[in-house]
Order: structure tokens, then C-alpha cells, then sequence
């Protein structure tokens, strides 16, 4: 299930999400500004380049930024409650009850001196409502979910003993045991082969689908997001630059850093020659002069007023671009509402 019903209030929504880290080089403007929501159902996507602040994102969501790491402003509602301001012992109970994430590499996410099937059982206990004498056998039946050959016998085993595909498909069955409402799968794939890949994805979705969760899937792989997404949220130097519904986007990309992703995607050339690369790299998120667009000193659409503040989305828009000089909009079809110079007034 890749859709949500538009109906229905987000399960997750995040709002101006502002993220420092204190170095020893300086202050490093993580995150400005973020915003997004993801319903109930639905998948979304979370794409950029690497350093473009998606896994920060999430690990501010869930409470367990580096101590380093700091939220100035923002807020991100869970049902009733506001994550970024919520208690430790609030966050520790809905930390995988109600929202569980699963990392990129489940060797270092597992604890490697306990069984999987008892850190599968620690949380059915901890979150699930489940007997500590039912757990075991319950944590079985998790592992046979995701679809672990002879269950009852890897329940046993060590991480270290495990595939890295099979240790994937237990940090699968970890954060899905108490059938959270929201799942955060930052690069699920990392380290997997191209066969193990799609295993995981289908295994995702299929769990996904069957529980009505909101999952939000974070990528570099914008080919990879096309494919398992409803909706993408495009990221570039910790700001949100495009969020639009996936076919939008793939048909019509009005940003022009998700128009140089997308030409650099290898499913959207013919040949390797076709492919593009995107010229600069990201800015110095220490520099206490940073542009109001951070993609500004890498554009060719870059215009004067590209040193105002990013113009907001309209009420009610469904393609949000934050950019005062987008690519132009579809001549066909009905009209899309957008954050950019179009609509500012």
C-alpha cells in the first residue's frame, strides 16, 4: 500500500524541524525549516544526496540525536503529542509502540551479545502488551513473518551468526513486533544485494500494507523511491527544496536540484552517456553566511531574488517547491499549487 486517504488527519506531521550540531569547527546548521506529513497508509519518500539531512531527520523524530545535536525550533505531532518536546519517559513509550525505525545497518543496531529472538521478545514485552512467559513463542512467529527459514532455531542465534539480509529481516521483526502506527526505514538496503534489495522492499510493503502503517522510506536511490513511494519529499542542505505526488514529480519537476537528480538517476537515461551529474557540491552548513537557498551558488536558474527568504507554501498545495525561480509549470491538466514566486504576493 502506497496511497493514503487525503481525508484522513497525517499520522505523522512534521513542521518547521530546525536541527543545530556544536563542533569544534563551529555551529552546523543542520536543519532549517522542515516540513512534511505522511498519512495514515501512505508511503513517502526522503531523498537526496548524501549529507542532505534525511537521516538527521529522523533521528530528530525520534529523540536520539547525537548529544551534539540540538532542536531550536519546530515541532513533529504524533497523534496528540509533540515529539520534539516531549518528556524522555513519553518518548521512551512510544519509541516503538507507536513509532519504530529501522536503521541502516542492522550488525551495529542489534545488540551482538543477546539472541535475536530475546531482543525481538524485549520489546513485545516492553511495548506489545504480551506475557514475559508468551514472548518467546511470539518472537518465533515474528521471525516467520519476515519470512526467517526455521524460525525456532534462529530465535536462538547471535547477529554475528546471521546473514546480513537475515539480520535486516530481524530489525524488520524488532521494529514492527508492536505494530506501530508510523515506521521510519532509513536506507533499509544498505549492504544488500540487488536480489536481497527487493526482498526487503517487498517484505516492507507487504507488512506495511497489512498493519495500515505510515512508512517513511529515506534514500539516496530517487529510482528506488519511484518505485515504493506515493509521495517524495526531496531534500538538499537540510532544507526541503520539492514534495510532490511521485508522478508528479518524475513528470514535472519545477525545482531545479530535483531536476539534476533526476538526470542523474540511471533509470531515466538510455545510456550511461545520457547521464548527468550535478555540478558544486553541498554548502558548508558552518558558514554563518549561508543564502537563504542553499542550492542558489549550485543553480543555473539562480535570479536576484534568490537572496530573499524561500517563499511558503500555499494553503492547500499538493507540489510544494521552495524556489523563486522554478522550472515552468505543466500547460496541461489542472493547476498545481506551489511555494514559489508564482504565488507569493
Amino acid at each position: 500500500m502506497i496511497t493514503a486517504n487525503a481525508n484522513t488527519a497525517p499520522a505523522l506531521s512534521v513542521e518547521g524541524l530546525c536541527v543545530e550540531f556544536r563542533t569544534r569547527a563551529g555551529i552546523v546548521r543542520a536543519l532549517d525549516n522542515v516540513s512534511f506529513s505522511v498519512g495514515k497508509g501512505e508511503t513517502m519518500a526522503l531523498v537526496g544526496e548524501s549529507g542532505s539531512g534525511k537521516s538527521v531527520t529522523a533521528y530528530a523524530i525520534m529523540g536520539i540525536l547525537d548529544p551534539a545535536g540540538r532542536i531550536t525550533s519546530g515541532r513533529a505531532m504524533l497523534g496528540g503529542l509533540d515529539l520534539l518536546h516531549a518528556k524522555p519517559s513519553q518518548l521512551a513509550e512510544v519509541r516503538g509502540r507507536d513509532i519504530a525505525m529501522i536503521f541502516q545497518s542492522p550488525r551495529t543496531a542489534l545488540n551482538p551479545i543477546r539472541p535475536v529472538g530475546k531482543q525481538i521478545a524485549d520489546v513485545l514485552i516492553r511495548h506489545g502488551n504480551v506475557p514475559r512467559r508468551e514472548a518467546p513463542e511470539q518472537a518465533v512467529e515474528m521471525l516467520r513473518a519476515v519470512g526467517i527459514t526455521d524460525p525456532a532455531r534462529r530465535a536462538k542465534a547471535y547477529p554475528f551468526e546471521m546473514s546480513g539480509g537475515m539480520c535486516q529481516r530481524v530489525m524488520i521483526a524488532i521494529a514492527l513486533a508492536a505494530k506501530p502506527s508510523v515506521l521510519i526505514a532509513d536506507e533499509p538496503t544498505t549492504g544488500l544485494d540487488v536480489t536481497t534489495q527487493a526482498v526487503i522492499m517487498d517484505l516492507i510493503g507487504d507488512l506495511a500494507s497489512k498493519m495500515g502503517m505510515a512508512t517513511i522510506f529515506i534514500t539516496h536511490d530517487l529510482a528506488l523511491a519511484g518505485q515504493r513511494s506515493a509521495r517524495i519529499v526531496v531534500m538538499h542542505a537540510g532544507h526541503v527544496v520539492e514534495n510532490a505526488p511521485t508522478n508528479e514529480l518524475f513528470a514535472y519537476p519545477r525545482h531545479p536540484y530535483t531536476a539534476e537528480l533526476i538526470a542523474a538517476t540511471p533509470d531515466s537515461a538510455a545510456s550511461l552517456d545520457e547521464l548527468a551529474s550535478i555540478p558544486g557540491t553541498l554548502p558548508d552548513l558552518r558558514r554563518s553566511d549561508l543564502p537563504p537557498c542553499r542550492y542558489s551558488e549550485r543553480c543555473p536558474r539562480k535570479i536576484e531574488a534568490c537572496a530573499q527568504p524561500l517563499p511558503q507554501a500555499a494553503p492547500g498545495a499538493t507540489h510544494i517547491v521552495a524556489c523563486w525561480n522554478p522550472l515552468p509549470a505543466p500547460t496541461l491538466g489542472a493547476p498545481i499549487l506551489v511555494a514559489s514566486a508564482e504565488n507569493v504576493a
